[in-house]
């Protein structure tokens, strides 16, 4: 995303929370603290298998066969999605692309209809997940791909309010492989989930009334009972008021919420979105959301007990039979999280209750001598009591962010996806960048009452891991290390990069690294920017620190989500925004929608659209090895 978009009380869940699918197998600062580094774990390519959260059974492919198996494509500024020799790369569902045949048509001059936008694939791809729909090898060539919407482009979605509220949110689409091509097909279990859809609350926090929507879904995980969780990040862009009475209390402003809505004037049209008026729902936003995407029927349900805040990740692992979500508050200065289930996540949902319900927060405080701390956001705990100004858990979890402040949380340089690796325990934490500007997001706290930041920018990111004992939930310390600096002289020329996003781990252990280079910056002056090129996803070898472009996006574009089939045969990259502004190209506008970009099309003027891409060896020759 550009950087300037920048009750059911608790109690135990109903039947359908139990059988929401079937089982399946299977950080630190910028500056001072970033320049000493982290440890990590690797998730794996996907729920599709019953065995531990997020893993996969690849056995071939590119992440399967190592950094060997592909000859690394150089840096482009080209408007092309660049794969390697051998490898095709085929276009699966674009912005507006209909969810079934007879559905409404995309029309190139965004001409369409908010009513039609609802029925066609929403705007801004992110987090990706494939869910097989098969057993065995059938379902290597046939699933479901859920695909998060994050935010929309006014300059060339057409429409107003109510067409960028049904861009945005959830896609659930069945694709298929057939004559080594994949596409999108027909199929019941098609749906969009906008930000005008039912939704339910469930958790610690109480939410009355009707509630609706799933905001800014960015990273993504996946649990062990193979329901799909989506990360609803900046959704404080889309709130504003006209009214000149209304003033910023202090809620508002520790949630980045303002009169001007950073320039969304959704408040117009929905008066859900009006911060003055009574009807405003700002606490409905900034959840972690489950949805069980083989259920058509089924409501997204907002996990309260993880916490609220501009998630950047919810990454699902599993520690002595517990459930482990570990997310991050994806902007400069904020901080890293986990959850821990109170209990085995099977022991639970046997009782009727979800893990995601019943279990602890924690927020991490990190030192510059290599030791991180969790400490729980736990009402009663340190400061987080009655006498303090803290109602009760509800309260906590609510104001997430304030509470993570008095517990004296580390700062972090815009800590974004974390992944946890399939063989070694480690974890991996992308942080973007930094200003520097930012209160503490250049620096380490001292952790002390009157902790000072020491400040700078970091402004090429960095990505840091960390080991924890087995069972995560009992073990509140860690041992972190840095792993790889972007915009590092010392990267070969084949896996330069900068702003690193999103991490994703193959079943072989290879880490895959997306980059998200802001249009200022994309394509610039400085030698790093200039090293790296066009947005990118790189493969990074964890032992040896190697680092191999695989693909490249397009102008303006920016890589994001990534997932697999079970065999490894097929990735699944999620190129989001091309065509938008840039200091080098300039920006789109209703006159020349195509200034910039015009992928996927090519067509001279043509308006240009996020994407999937299936990238997958070629068996046909005459195939080329871009789009």
């Amino acid at each position: 995303m550009r950087d300037d978009a920048t009750d059911t009380a608790q109690t135990p869940d109903t039947a359908d929370d139990r059988a929401t699918g079937p089982s399946r197998r299977g950080v630190v600062t910028s500056g001072v603290l970033a320049a000493a580094g982290l440890l990590g774990l690797w998730t794996p390519a996907a729920a599709a298998r019953p065995a531990a959260a997020g893993a996969s059974a690849g056995r071939s492919g590119p992440m399967s066969r190592g950094l060997a198996s592909f000859t690394a494509v150089t840096a482009s500024d080209a408007d092309a999605v660049a794969v390697p020799a051998g490898y095709a790369a085929d276009v699966l569902a674009p912005w507006g692309e209909a969810l079934r045949a007879a559905g409404p048509r995309w029309r190139a001059d965004g001409s369409g209809t908010s009513a039609e936008q609802a029925q066609q694939v929403g705007s801004h791809h992110h987090g990706i997940q494939f869910f097989p729909l098969d057993d065995g090898a059938a379902g290597n060539r046939r699933g479901l791909l859920v695909i998060a919407h994050e935010t929309t482009d006014s300059q060339l979605l057409g429409g107003g309010a109510d067409k960028a509220v049904a861009a945005q949110g959830l896609t659930v689409l069945e694709v298929r492989e057939s004559g080594n091509v994949w596409k999108a097909v027909d199929s019941t279990y098609s749906r969009r989930i906008t930000g005008d859809s039912p939704v339910r609350f469930s958790g610690p926090v109480a939410v009355g009334g009707r509630s609706r929507g799933v905001l800014a879904p960015g990273g993504h995980g996946v649990t062990p009972w193979g329901t799909y969780l989506a990360a609803e990040e900046n959704f404080n862009a889309v709130f504003g008021t006209d009214d000149p009475h209304w003033r910023r209390g202090e809620k508002h402003v520790r949630y980045g919420l303002s009169a001007d809505g950073f320039g969304h004037p959704w408040h117009r049209a929905d008066r859900r979105f009006d911060l003055a008026a009574r009807e405003a729902r700002p606490d409905e936003f900034g959840w972690i959301v489950e949805l069980d995407p083989r259920d058509p029927s089924s409501v997204p349900v907002k996990r309260t007990a993880l916490g609220r805040f501009m998630h950047g990740s919810a990454t699902v692992t599993e520690a002595a039979g517990r459930l482990v979500v570990y997310s991050t508050d994806a902007a400069d200065g904020e901080y890293l999280y986990k959850y821990v289930s109170r209990d085995s996540w099977r022991r639970l949902r046997d009782q009727g209750r979800s893990p995601l319900d019943h279990g602890t927060l924690y927020v991490a405080r990190i030192s510059p001598d290599g030791v991180g701390r969790w400490l729980p956001l736990r009402h009663g705990h340190g400061p987080l009591t009655r006498d303090n100004g803290w109602h009760d858990q509800a309260d906590v979890l609510l104001r997430a962010r304030p509470a993570a402040d008095a517990l004296g949380a580390t700062p972090l340089a815009r800590p974004e996806r974390v992944a946890v690796s399939p063989l070694d325990g480690y974890v991996y934490l992308a942080l973007a960048n930094s200003t520097g500007h930012s209160p503490c997001s250049g620096g380490a706290q001292d952790n002390t009452a009157a902790g000072a930041c020491a400040r700078g920018a970091d402004p090429y990111g960095r990505i840091v891991r960390w080991r924890e004992g087995a069972d995560h939930s009992t073990t509140p310390s860690f041992r972190w290390e840095e792993f790889l600096v972007a915009g590092d002289p010392a990267l070969s020329a084949d896996g330069a990069f900068a702003a690193p996003k999103g991490l994703w781990f193959g079943s072989d252990g290879t880490l895959w690294i997306s980059t998200g280079v802001s249009g200022h910056a994309l394509n610039g002056t400085a030698a790093a920017y200039q090293a790296a090129g066009n947005n990118a996803l790189l493969a990074a070898d964890p032992t040896t620190k190697k680092v191999r472009r695989f693909l490249t996006a397009p102008r303006g574009a920016e890589v994001t989500g990534v997932t697999a089939t079970p065999d490894g045969q097929t990735l699944f990259v999620n190129i989001q925004h091309p065509g938008e502004r840039t200091a080098r190209w300039g920006a789109p506008d209703a006159a020349d929608p195509g200034a910039v970009s015009t992928w996927p099309s090519g067509k001279p003027g043509s308006r240009p659209r996020s994407a999937t891409v299936a990238v997958h060896p070629v068996r046909n020759p005459s195939r080329k090895a871009s789009s």
